[in-house]
């Protein structure tokens, strides 16, 4: 008995994503301490993102100061001028 695909399908071509890998953070302490002022964050504020905001911007800039992912611009990230808290 077969498991899997049938043999005439097309094969699957996955996709990469759009703005590549995100790698772990390697040592595991390089942004641990903004990941967990973000999750406290939200914990406090009953899963509400906006009061964490500055929060979590600071967690993608620790990321991308460590070269844990391609540095940006906050604006592509989806974070505004007026974020800054």
């Amino acid at each position: 008995m077969s498991f899997g695909r049938p043999p005439t399908s097309n094969p699957f071509k996955p996709t990469p994503p759009d703005r590549g890998s995100f790698p772990l953070d390697h040592y595991g302490s390089e942004c641990k301490n903004v990941m967990q002022q973000y999750m406290l964050c939200l914990r406090e504020n009953r899963q509400s993102i906006e009061p964490c905001r500055h929060l979590s911007k600071a967690y993608l800039q620790c990321r991308m100061d460590h070269e844990l992912m391609d540095k940006d611009e906050m604006r592509n990230l989806g974070f505004e001028v007026d974020d800054e808290k």
